[in-house]
């Protein structure tokens, strides 16, 4: 039987978080979403530390990753993933409004598996969404969660 592993959405706008939680839901994708708001709430997450150092300690099925955040931006948290032997094989997926070269750019020079630009009509963001979770929590598969260090 497949794990359902946690999708991590990290948004600081509240209606794209919104939407894509509708999205997922009329996909009736039975994994737990866990939002936050900017690259430090992320790498926290990852950490165990912070508001989140009483989880348990798997990996998420995928990031879904804006670009543009407060404190940490997307560019910045996917350098640090990337960096971090313990995280760098999650999957991570752009989803963005931003359709700066230098941001797709960015984001496929520091190892980003996709970059997807939010439809700005409400409609294709929701189907854009469903595809996305479809296949990164329930086609894809990922190796088993290592670990943790001693």
């Amino acid at each position: 039987m497949k794990e359902f592993r946690t999708i991590l959405l990290a948004d600081d706008n509240s209606n794209d978080v919104e939407l894509t939680l509708l999205a997922l839901a009329e996909k009736g994708l039975a994994n737990r979403v866990v939002v936050v708001s900017d690259g430090v709430e992320v790498l926290d997450f990852l950490r165990c530390q912070g508001k989140f150092k009483d989880r348990v300690n798997e990996l998420p099925a995928v990031i879904l990753l804006d670009v543009k955040m407060p404190r940490m931006d997307g560019l910045e948290v996917l350098e640090q993933i990337r960096k971090d032997p313990a995280f760098k094989l999650i999957p991570v997926v752009m989803l963005s409004s931003s359709r700066e070269e230098l941001d797709f750019q960015k984001s496929y020079s520091l190892g980003v598996n996709g970059y997807v630009v939010k439809p700005v009509e409400i409609q294709n963001f929701i189907e854009a969404v469903a595809h996305i979770g479809m296949f990164w929590a329930l086609i894809n598969e990922l190796p088993p969660t290592p670990p943790p260090p001693k």
